[in-house]
């Protein structure tokens, strides 16, 4: 009897070795077709094959939606050569050395852009699944593109992020304001340390990326939905600074509390006008909202966008900006809450995107050139 037990066994361990050979082989051929680097495919374990394999189909059915009649078209005179008689002419050789040139250059095309861009693309299912991320997402992240692609956006954002993303992608299934641009400002997380190292997950800090792009529906079901994206970091320090920006400095409220010079020649106020004034003194009516979106995301965000608003001018007539704005914190911790650091100011960047538009118009008395001289 005991024999039988162990030859059961021992039929029992061999199928079960021979079921893992099978299941590693069909698991290598996967990695295999996947397209990355040959050292990246061999640290992958079997959840990540299937997330990633996962994530590569979904977006092929994307692509494969857009360039299917493309493809037909071109697909039979692409790589014919057309001779006087009115054959076709197919050289292999020829086909596949101007496929590979054809794809260095989309190639080096793809990294120009995103080097031009400062930041990295992200494309999100209607359920807030990350189906893509562009390869230099760990530029900014330290996350690598395999890491986070197939996970959902939520385990990464912040908690008090989840509801603004939640909305978004609500907007997205149902349909509505498919073609209006997505704008918002995210926390997410990073493993990038000061020194530009990557740390453990569990240490993560949070990075604030200014997010906008578009939602694009698909008609063929097993395709669904996306939301396109273009992810930047929001620090002040890879703000570019040209003749056509100021910077300012304003209390929590936004009220100036210093303006460089700069301000007179773009605006025509002096600094000294601007003073203990609000910046939605200088604002355009119609873009109250604008600013005051940008207003909550600095007090519970630290960092943010304003998008394009419209700042009155001197004189009379506005101008087209964009301001980049963050929260500066206080160095020593309030006397009430010892762990905690009160914000000293905000820091704004403003980008002049114009000229000056309806100059005869005057829309505020702050814009009468006689106001401060009386």
């Amino acid at each position: 009897m005991t024999a039988d037990k162990e030859k059961r066994r021992a039929i029992s361990r061999e199928a079960a070795r021979k079921r893992r050979q099978v299941e590693s082989e069909v698991f290598g051929d996967l990695s295999r077709l996947l397209p990355l680097q040959p050292s990246v495919r061999a640290n992958l374990d079997k959840p990540s094959v299937i997330r990633l394999t996962l994530s590569y189909i979904r977006m092929h059915a994307l692509l494969k939606v857009n360039s299917a009649t493309e493809a037909e078209t071109s697909q039979s005179v692409k790589y014919g050569d057309v001779l006087e008689g009115g054959e076709e002419v197919c050289d292999g050789r020829r086909d596949h050395g101007e496929k590979e040139t054809e794809e260095a250059e989309a190639l080096g095309e793809t990294h120009l852009h995103l080097s031009i861009l400062e930041g990295f693309l992200m494309v999100l299912s209607s359920g807030g699944d990350m189906v893509y991320l562009s390869d230099n997402v760990s530029k900014y992240m330290g996350l690598t593109q395999t890491e986070l692609m197939g996970h959902n956006i939520f385990d990464f954002i912040h908690p008090s992020d989840r509801e603004e993303i939640r909305s978004n992608l609500q907007l997205m299934s149902e349909g509505l304001w498919c073609a209006a641009t997505r704008t918002f400002v995210l926390r997410i997380k990073s493993t990038l340390t000061q020194r530009g190292r990557s740390a453990n997950l569990k240490s993560a800090t949070w990075k604030v990326l200014h997010c906008q792009g578009r939602v694009r529906l698909c008609s063929a079901p097993s395709a669904g939905s996306c939301l396109l994206l273009t992810c930047r970091p929001l620090p002040l320090s890879h703000t570019l600074l040209s003749t056509h920006t100021f910077t300012s400095q304003h209390s929590m409220d936004m009220r100036f509390t210093h303006c460089d010079q700069r301000v007179t020649l773009l605006l025509g106020y002096s600094p000294v006008e601007l003073l203990g004034r609000s910046i939605y003194d200088f604002c355009h009516t119609l873009d109250t909202n604008c600013l005051t979106k940008n207003h909550l995301n600095l007090c519970f965000k630290s960092q943010s966008v304003s998008g394009q608003y419209r700042m009155l001018v001197r004189g009379g007539g506005y101008v087209w900006v964009e301001s980049h704005c963050a929260v500066i914190p206080s160095v020593r911790a309030s006397k009430s809450r010892p762990r905690s650091y009160q914000p000293l100011c905000i820091i704004c960047v403003t980008y002049i995107l114009s000229g000056v538009e309806e100059p005869s118009l005057q829309l505020s008395l702050d814009q009468t050139i006689n106001r401060y001289h009386s």
